[in-house]
């Protein structure tokens, strides 16, 4: 499948015309409008349909799906946008591409409940599982849950395997440190709050535990893989996985509050699947660069595959942007948070040149603010999403996940369908 990046005086119109291909199926496969027009240096997914259907009066997507001979949920990925709205007589699907998916993988993510459902339903038909963020709890044994009844109806209409979020999250809705440590050193709260979890897990739907625990105090280490092993040895027999996130580490002696508690060797023997945080190098109030450099990822990539089984890794991709004003001042420049897509339509709306750092596999961009502050935006587009993708086939994994699905990123869902065969529920 081709990438063009695009040249100074091309329009999209051209663009779709030099590879023969509809106008509006390059608008959709890449998240653009009629109102946009390309930015030196952009990158554009190509995708070559290679049979559509043109939908007749009292066409169904059941109906369209079996005359292609394709699933629904296929049928969707090839045309996200009819799972948000029906059909109208008249409209072109793409019911194959001229490349059909070969590796099979789990696409997993993140998502809070206050999500567009827009977004929602066009995402779901690209994933096998998605983590609901999320539950707390109090020191009292009680669950502070979230709003995700609508959630999960929409999970289980898409085939998509739901993932309850279980956090350090206090009443106020913040990570307490303080909490997570009360909560391992009293085994009598972990059994009540099993319990509950359990309870809700059965009632609801869920299929699987997803055990955040961020900043865990390093002489807790142990008791965290011990509360680890009892979640599992509780949940397994009842039928529910159970998935930890583990942050970036590149050895097993790397020091820091971060890193420390979470023992890869030991968390991975014990958990169903992990997810690997392997983003945040660029961050808010860190310096400008890529939020999730290739040659940094790969590193911990390598470093997981020493110490855990290539089954069990999840590796995350983000799906967000930062945006610094220049100079950077440690401790005074702060960035601001965009989506992938608004990336873009910075970068147009201030006629800048998209740039590409080989090493990071990142691109990003240069612009002058409004109030004339000079700015850079560092994002993640198709050529670094597809980058982080064959690094996980090219070392056997099974498993991707996304930080997180809340921001728009036609490209991202597009290449997924294209190049991945996406596991379902049945």
């Amino acid at each position: 499948m081709p990438i063009h990046i695009v040249a100074p005086g091309e329009t999209l119109s051209g663009i779709a015309a030099v590879y023969g291909i509809p106008y509006t199926l390059l608008l959709q496969i890449n998240g653009l409008t009629p109102q946009d027009f390309p930015v030196v240096g952009q990158a554009l997914l190509i995708l070559f349909p290679a049979s559509v259907y043109t939908v007749r009066t009292g066409d169904t997507l059941a109906s369209v799906a079996a005359d292609a001979g394709i699933s629904q949920a296929r049928l969707r990925q090839l045309n996200p946008q009819t799972a948000a709205r029906p059909l109208y007589t008249g409209e072109t699907l793409v019911t194959a591409w001229q490349q059909e998916p070969e590796a099979v993988f789990s696409v997993g993510g993140y998502i809070y409940p206050y999500i567009d459902r827009t977004l929602l339903r066009q995402t779901l038909p690209f994933l096998t599982e998605l983590t609901v963020f999320g539950y707390g709890f109090t020191r009292a044994g009680e669950l502070i849950p979230p709003q995700d009844a609508q959630i999960l109806a929409d999970l289980k209409e898409q085939q998509v395997s739901p993932i309850l979020l279980f956090s350090s999250l206090d009443e106020n809705g913040r990570f307490s440190s303080e909490l997570t440590a009360y909560m391992l050193r009293t085994p009598a709260l972990q059994r009540t709050l099993a319990e509950k979890l359990l309870a809700v897990m059965t009632e609801k739907g869920y299929a699987g535990l997803d055990i955040d625990f961020e900043y865990v105090d390093p002489a807790l280490a142990d008791d965290f893989a011990a509360f680890i092993r009892y979640m599992r040895e509780r949940l397994s027999p009842e039928g529910f996985s159970v998935h930890v996130d583990l942050a970036p580490k590149t050895s097993a002696d790397q020091s820091g509050l971060l890193y420390e508690a979470h023992d890869y060797r030991r968390i991975g023997q014990i958990a169903d699947a992990v997810f690997l945080m392997t983003y945040e190098w660029g961050y808010t109030y860190g310096p400008p660069m890529a939020v999730a450099p290739l040659n940094q990822v790969t590193r911990v990539l390598r470093y997981a595959i020493s110490e855990i089984p290539r089954e069990k890794i999840s590796l995350g991709i983000p799906n967000y942007a930062y945006d610094w004003p220049l100079p950077y001042e440690q401790g005074v420049t702060m960035a601001v948070t965009v989506g992938n897509q608004q990336a873009i339509r910075i970068a147009a709306a201030n006629r800048a040149e998209i740039l590409f750092d080989e090493t990071a596999a990142a691109p990003y961009f240069y612009y002058t603010g409004g109030d004339g502050t000079a700015r850079v935006v560092w994002f993640e587009d198709v050529r670094s999403v597809l980058s982080k993708i064959n690094l996980a086939r090219d070392n056997a994994l099974q498993r991707i996940g996304y930080w997180n699905f809340m921001r728009p990123f036609a490209q991202n869902t597009a290449l997924l369908g294209a190049l991945l065969q996406i596991r379902k529920n049945a």
